[in-house]
């Protein structure tokens, strides 16, 4: 009898673990997504556009700290497919970068389900289609995180959130656009500016007269930095990219490519339409669009006069550098977000990564330290686990730029380092355009940037205490940008210019974090559905 009670107490035990575990598991999302081509006219002409579900920009995801993301993704498209997703740091897990180093593309006619969390983030943060250059013809959309209900937010709630997605556009075919870049030219400039897929005064945002919302911001245009004002009406900037920010006011915000950004407006002004303007930046010609802020119950049309946004680097590096962490508040974690105290950890590598512009065998590329990145047969991730030589070269990037000018070399270059490091990176630019620079996997803390040239002398001026923490950051004109980065994530991770035509063109390279152990606690496991192409092929027959 005592045995059976003894069976008994353990069955019982097994069951309370397993119940308890269930409990502690982070709910799960579904997402049934069909990728199709379909007519759009954002600008008043037709044009082939990528369509998700039949929408664009594609289906919001809305999720919850550690919530577990499945999405499914059949691409009804002619040509292979994928989908990357611009600041989800896939902890452990670069398997769903949704990158041609990472992932094999999803051919014609079938189906991926990406298996993601949402793991230790909050924030803004948007996804786009990865190959070719589908990016010029949609595909992307918005992806908010919000905070757990027992995590504190440092502002109260807004009656309202709204998605602002923000970008250069081109009418031309993105099909079109590829060919003038692989025959070794330039594009010319974008023909205007989309909010939220629509052109000038094409999106209207309703607002209550004496309320409070949330606009969440993204860039995910092609190469323009864009300025954003809301006519009449101040701006509170309180999160970028996952981090919750000083809350400083501003009359307009320059949003560089690929960066997200959150602010909160009250509406407080007579009630009538008020114009929500964005215009390019450092731009040879500016482009601006206009999307309208409606207040409920007022028939008045705009009126008035937009001042004319700001123009020069000053104002604009100045802006970035009023932008910092907001230490006392709570991140993803209930901790505060300034209980880690990156500016006392020491430095174990100085990576510089200077780009630059040249021709290989008569055409147009871009590089980062001399080196021009080609794209492989295989996903290098894939040829890094299978051990598959040949597909690219491990220490391909020198950690610095060559003395003088250096020609370009076309290489599948790779940059190793070793899981655990802590990094300085000196991201520098010699040409007069602004660059804007994205490390999958990892927020950065941006604790430098300048016009001129960095020297070592340059740390004098670090912020080694609230800088912010960030996925996407900016380089101004022949100036430079230090960042500090925790090298915590395992895998093969891309880091790439958000001027997609040069990042197209090479200016991008992956960097593989590195350690020996091979455990899941470090790194999850290749999926059961992971596609295999290219020599990776072979390791299933």
């Amino acid at each position: 009898m005592a045995g059976r009670d003894e069976g008994a107490l353990v069955l019982l035990a097994c069951i309370c673990l397993s119940i308890a575990s269930a409990v502690a598991e982070a709910p799960y999302r579904f997402f049934d997504w069909e990728v199709t081509y379909g007519d759009i006219s954002p600008l008043g002409v037709s044009q082939q556009g990528i369509l998700i579900n039949g929408q664009f920009p594609g289906p919001e995801i809305e999720c919850q700290t550690n919530e577990n993301l499945i999405i499914n993704v059949r691409n009804s498209l002619p040509e292979p497919f994928l989908l990357s997703w611009n600041g989800l740091q896939q902890r452990k897990n670069s398997w769903q970068d949704g990158l041609s180093g990472t992932n094999c593309p999803i051919p014609p006619g079938q189906n991926f389900t990406y298996h993601m969390q949402a793991k230790d983030q909050i924030g803004s943060f948007f996804y786009f289609p990865s190959l070719a250059f589908h990016k010029a013809a949609g595909g992307f959309g918005a992806i908010r995180i919000q905070s757990r209900p027992q995590i504190p937010v440092p502002f109260p709630p807004p009656a309202g959130e709204y998605t602002v997605l923000i970008g250069d556009w081109y009418s031309t075919n993105h099909k079109a656009l590829q060919a003038t870049l692989d025959n070794g030219n330039e594009l010319p400039s974008p023909d205007g500016i989309l909010i939220n897929g629509k052109g000038p005064d094409g999106a209207n945002f309703a607002v209550e007269q004496g309320k409070t919302y949330r606009l969440r911001i993204s860039n995910v245009g092609l190469q323009n930095t864009l300025n954003l004002m809301i006519q009449d009406h101040n701006m509170t900037l309180v999160e970028v990219e996952g981090t919750h920010t000083l809350q400083n006011s501003y009359t307009s915000l320059d949003v560089h490519a690929g960066q997200s950004l959150s602010v909160v407006f009250t509406a407080n002004r007579p009630a009538r339409d008020y114009r929500i303007a964005v215009s390019t930046r450092f731009a040879n010609s500016t482009l601006d669009s206009t999307a309208i802020l409606r207040y409920t119950g007022s028939s008045l049309p705009v009126s008035g006069s937009l001042a004319a946004g700001p123009s020069d680097v000053d104002f604009s590096l100045n802006q970035a550098r009023s932008i910092r962490t907001n230490l006392t508040a709570s991140g993803p974690r209930p901790n505060p977000q300034g209980s880690y105290h990156y500016g006392s950890i020491n430095v174990t590598r100085t990576i510089r990564l200077a780009n630059s512009a040249g021709q290989v065998g008569g055409k147009r590329r871009y590089a980062v330290n001399g080196v021009s990145f080609v794209e492989a047969d295989t996903p290098l991730k894939l040829a890094d686990y299978y051990n598959i030589s040949g597909v690219f070269r491990l220490g391909g990037i020198p950690d610095a730029p060559a003395d003088g000018a250096a020609e370009v070399r076309n290489e599948t270059a790779v940059m190793d380092s070793d899981h655990r490091s802590f990094v300085e990176v000196v991201l520098e630019n010699s040409e007069d355009s602004v660059q804007s620079w994205h490390l999958d996997g990892y927020s950065v803390f941006v604790v430098g940037m300048d016009v001129g040239t960095w020297s070592e002398l340059s740390r004098d001026g670090y912020n080694l205490v609230d800088a912010v923490s960030r996925c996407t950051v900016q380089v101004y004109p022949r100036g430079w940008t230090a960042i500090l980065i925790a090298l915590d994530n395992v895998g093969m991770w891309n880091l790439r210019s958000e001027v997609w035509a040069r990042r197209y063109l090479g200016q991008q390279f992956y960097l593989r974090v590195y350690t020996p152990t091979h455990s899941f606690r470090d790194e999850l496991p290749i999926p059961d559905n992971a596609l295999l192409c290219g020599r990776a092929t072979a390791t299933n027959s």
